[in-house]
């Protein structure tokens, strides 16, 4: 039995141990969002929040997030309430065929909350773990420092 906080919701689950986060939040909970690349923590498009940092879910036991607190995706914002880094994705461009966009969400949120990205060098830093096919990486960069932007203005 696992008791786990995702997007704000505590819940309980009996889980098998060899279960992986991320079938657990796609099976389990009905978050589709988090999704399944290599499934080899190479491409980062399972990227999630464990606890305030971005893990691979992978990589991840279910079970070995137990008392902890995951954020998904699915906790940024709606359709009609974006949250400010997928508005920055959408106004820039920042995504062409969506599959690695959640993943590159997460971690921009992670990046975003730790660190003051202040070249796009660290921007591409931060992101040189998740693969993307589609879009050369600099709408990615763009949208980011867009965020970066607003966020010291505020």
């Amino acid at each position: 039995m696992i008791r786990v906080t995702v997007n704000g919701v505590t819940s309980e689950h009996e889980v098998e141990a060899r279960l992986l986060l991320a079938d657990f939040l796609r099976h389990s909970l009905g978050l589709t969002g988090t999704h399944v690349g290599c499934e080899q923590g190479v491409c980062g498009a399972c990227t999630v929040l464990l606890n305030g940092d971005s893990v691979r879910a992978c990589l991840c036991f279910a079970v070995q997030a137990d008392g902890g607190e995951i954020e998904t995706v699915e906790s940024l914002g709606t359709v009609d309430d974006l949250h400010p880094l997928q508005k920055a994705f959408q106004e820039h461009h920042a995504l062409q065929c969506g599959f690695c966009t959640p993943g590159m969400l997460m971690t921009g949120i992670d990046l975003l909350r730790k660190y003051p990205l202040a070249t796009d060098a660290e921007i591409r830093e931060g992101l040189s773990g998740n693969l993307c096919r589609c879009t050369g990486y600099e709408h990615l960069v763009q949208a980011i420092r867009s965020a970066v932007e607003a966020r010291n203005e505020s």
